[in-house]
């Protein structure tokens, strides 16, 4: 095992439920990282399921892998994501770490995943989150238009920045790791995708929503609740016309957005935030006029 060194070390936390079927895949994965975490928390939320004992495995072999049970009846939705990435910092057992990462239970990446996101934090001081592209089990590798967006299933960030977001935000709708970036960028970091760092994501995501229609359709309420500007919603599906599902993936996601929009839905982000994510993509629509994309 090659052990974290000082400017390596690095911690992870996992929310997970009802996941036998992927997480030993994400298992296998850390472990066979060339740098280690010095701890990983997997948070397992009242899986019904063999998740607990899977991990429970994992943590008889490897002592920097813990399991935090959560018990209890709650609704499992997006905002207990946030809540189990909660728990889990609060039952991290050091301190003493350069870098955390958010990574969900169902992905798989390269042995130097980890360790080529920490030489590239350390080679910008300006970078404060970064992640690999999430390839979709299945799909075609898309590369994204804006390579700020970096998705909560692998959000690595510089420590300092992760205390700078102050906390990360429960949004009902999903979406947190859209305004993760934002707080990030407004707190005076850089946020990057690296495409060439590959995250193959096992199953679809929002898979939980159901079917596809209804899942795009989800996507649009999400936006609007993490603050989207209307113009800005509106050209991004247009953009998305022509990606599948065609067409019609787009008129869910603007009638999921509309929706919301027609009910005055209040939104529960900081109007600070909210100012600045609608500056912050206003400029993106005039750049784009010059040739650079939304």
């Amino acid at each position: 095992m090659k052990v974290s060194q000082a400017g390596n070390r690095y911690v992870l936390l996992t929310p997970t439920r009802n996941e036998e079927k992927y997480i030993p895949e994400t298992i296998a994965a850390v472990v066979h990282q060339e740098i280690k975490p010095i701890q990983w928390i997997i948070i397992d939320d009242a899986s019904t399921d063999r998740t607990p004992e899977i991990i429970a495995e994992a943590a008889q072999k490897y002592t920097w892998i813990k399991i935090v049970s959560r018990q209890g009846c709650h609704r499992h939705n997006f905002s207990s994501v946030v809540e189990n990435y909660e728990l889990g910092i609060k039952k991290l057992k050091t301190d003493d770490y350069d870098f955390i990462g958010l990574l969900d239970s169902d992905v798989r990446f390269a042995p130097d995943y980890f360790s080529q996101l920490m030489k590239r934090l350390q080679m910008n001081a300006e970078f404060g989150l970064v992640g690999g592209l999430v390839i979709d089990k299945g799909r075609n590798p898309r590369l994204p238009l804006n390579l700020q967006d970096i998705p909560g299933a692998t959000q690595f960030y510089r420590r300092e920045c992760f205390q700078a977001l102050g906390r990360i935000i429960p949004v009902p709708e999903g979406g947190w790791d859209t305004l993760t970036c934002f707080q990030a960028r407004m707190a005076g970091y850089k946020t990057k995708l690296f495409p060439d760092l590959k995250v193959e994501h096992l199953k679809p995501r929002n898979a939980s929503q159901g079917l596809l229609f209804k899942r795009y359709f989800q996507f649009g309420m999400r936006d609007y609740a993490v603050g989207y500007h209307p113009v800005f919603e509106f050209i991004k599906c247009l953009v998305r016309l022509t990606e599948y599902p065609f067409i019609i993936g787009a008129l869910c996601r603007w009638s999921g957005y509309c929706f919301y929009l027609l009910k005055r839905k209040k939104r529960i982000i900081p109007s600070d935030l909210l100012e600045f994510i609608r500056k912050e993509q206003l400029h993106r629509i005039k750049l784009s006029q010059l040739g650079s994309h939304i």
